[in-house]
């Protein structure tokens, strides 16, 4: 197995998106320790890299149909070394996940089985977007529980990014096909920008990150809507990348500017890793 191809199987360019969701969990709880954050954050990183690994295994057979390009398919390496590599990661974080203290371990351990039963089930069933909004809102719920205590924001706050990327998922789920089949179920995109506003409209520069979060929205949303060919993959990336502005907006708001700003890098370096390693 080439470097390449773990970069790619694990979609590491999405990986800001989750380090800035350690963040904003943290400060969401009412407290910021660099300690917990940078625990939080790589214990993420092996959930998402063992979710994304699990995903490719569990679509082995249909992407030898319609992603053709993918390592698996390519033979670069074998389903069976994809399985145990994406249980070995979620099981590494699972475990680093303890060391943040017991709640936070059965957070992990919750967020680890949403993970699994999303890669296992997204193709089977309408509310796989939803399970894969609960991995997010799970990753919120771990950051915040790593200092001890899960605040009404934290909570609000992570139940809009569950909404956000439910619009996400179901735009991803079509991406196979470049089409989008029903637009209807994007409105849910509305709920984290309306909530984004109510916690950006006391601060400049809250208000500015959540400026650029609509202007995501609207880009990516133009784009599904337009269905031009390459449209509905470039749309969710865009979205992908966004992520990291819901957080930078709901930090930004909660007085932290400094790592607010922090998290609008993690949205730029979404962007431009995205050139080098698909997002999707």
């Amino acid at each position: 197995m080439s470097f390449g191809t773990f970069l790619k199987l694990g979609r590491v360019s999405n990986l800001p998106t989750v380090w800035t969701n350690a963040i904003a969990g943290s400060v969401l709880a009412g407290q910021v320790s660099s300690e917990s954050v940078l625990v939080v954050g790589l214990a993420l990183t092996l959930f998402y890299i063992g979710g994304m690994w699990l995903n490719d295994a569990f679509d082995a057979e249909v992407d030898a149909r319609e992603r053709a390009n993918r390592p698996i398919p390519m033979g670069e390496i074998a389903v069976g070394t994809v399985f145990a590599v994406g249980f070995a990661l979620l099981l590494a974080g699972m475990a680093l996940a303890f060391t943040l203290g017991a709640a936070a371990g059965a957070a992990g351990i919750a967020l680890a089985l949403a993970i699994v039963l999303y890669d296992w089930l997204h193709k089977r069933t309408v509310l796989s977007p939803v399970i894969m909004g609960v991995t997010r809102f799970l990753s919120y719920v771990l950051a915040a529980l790593a200092i001890g205590q899960v605040t009404g924001s934290v909570l609000l706050g992570a139940l809009a990014l569950l909404a956000y990327i439910v619009g996400l998922t179901y735009a991803a789920k079509q991406e196979a096909y470049d089409r989008l089949d029903r637009a209807w179920p994007l409105a849910v995109l509305a709920l984290p920008v309306l909530y984004g506003l109510t916690q950006a409209a006391a601060d400049p520069l809250a208000l500015a990150v959540w400026a650029g979060l609509v202007a995501v929205v609207a880009v990516a949303l133009r784009r599904l809507f337009r269905r031009g060919k390459g449209d509905v993959p470039k749309a969710v990336v865009t979205l992908i990348a966004g992520i990291s502005l819901y957080d930078a907006t709901l930090i930004a708001g909660a007085g932290q500017p400094v790592l607010a700003i922090l998290a609008v890098a993690g949205f730029a370096l979404t962007l431009l890793l995205q050139r080098a390693v698909s997002g999707t």
